[in-house]
């Protein structure tokens, strides 16, 4: 005869085991214990590239609940507007659009290089071979096909457009950037599929020639600008998630940028 008390616990015991079994363990490699969100709120008072007063932002209601028992807006804006990509059809003819880039480049090994020091000193510093160096000293190489950003402390400046371009009287923006010299070694050594920063731009402001946009587009590399965040990114062992609008034919687009810390 069926003893039902029994039964009963051991149909609890089962359940029990089966949600240990589904809970995500720190024992698992593939388990993360936070998501940072490396991305600034896309809205009309963030900085822009011309330095505009008018935003390139535009958003206007398409549906109000009150009446239309609905919410939805319309919205316009630059491609390369708030945190953003840019593709590699950016700066070279005949390569990926922004829909085009494959998706398993948007989910990689995460580095960054900690190069605030300098860049405080020197607002047109450049990441150089020597600071990829360093980290490799103390976190061994790179791993192959990672994205590397350059947290350079600029994000702190986000909430005020002079501040965050820069702008000096010689009619350049100031802002630190990558060197060529690095984005060659991380391309060509450590085949990186992506450069990040959380400048506007991954070559440093006062150029004129954007020598790192017209090397790296060539080698089929994205980069992420405008990131937010990277101060609460260890330099080492996280996963990035790079979400662009899958616009059609885009240059580049606004992106949600993500952190998996282990």
């Amino acid at each position: 005869m069926l003893n039902w008390k029994t039964f009963a616990i051991g149909c609890s015991l089962a359940l029990a085991l089966l949600l240990f079994a589904r809970k995500p363990s720190m024992s698992n490699p593939n388990a993360h214990r936070a998501v940072i969100d490396l991305t600034h709120t896309l809205n009309d008072r963030s900085p822009n590239w011309e330095g505009t007063e008018k935003s390139p932002f535009q958003a206007t209601d398409l549906g109000n609940l009150e009446h239309d028992g609905y919410y939805s807006r319309h919205f316009s804006t630059e491609e390369h507007y708030g945190t953003h990509l840019d593709a590699p059809a950016h700066f070279a003819a005949g390569m990926w659009t922004v829909d085009q880039i494959p998706a398993e480049r948007l989910v990689r090994p995460l580095v960054i290089l900690d190069v605030r020091n300098a860049a405080k000193n020197n607002a047109d510093y450049e990441v150089s071979v020597q600071d990829v160096a360093a980290w490799e000293d103390a976190h061994g190489q790179i791993p192959e096909g990672a994205v590397v950003m350059a947290y350079t402390g600029w994000d702190e400046r986000w909430n005020s457009q002079r501040e965050f371009r820069n702008e000096q009287s010689d009619h350049l923006t100031h802002y630190p950037g990558f060197s060529l010299e690095a984005a060659k070694f991380l391309v060509k050594t450590r085949d990186v599929v992506g450069l990040g920063i959380d400048t506007m731009s991954v070559d440093k402001g006062a150029t004129t020639t954007y020598p790192v946009h017209y090397f790296t587009s060539q080698e089929s590399v994205y980069h992420l600008e405008n990131v937010a965040n990277l101060a609460l990114v260890p330099p080492a062992g996280a996963t990035v998630v790079v979400a662009p609008v899958k616009l059609e034919n885009g240059s580049g687009g606004p992106a949600r940028v993500l952190a998996l810390v282990r």
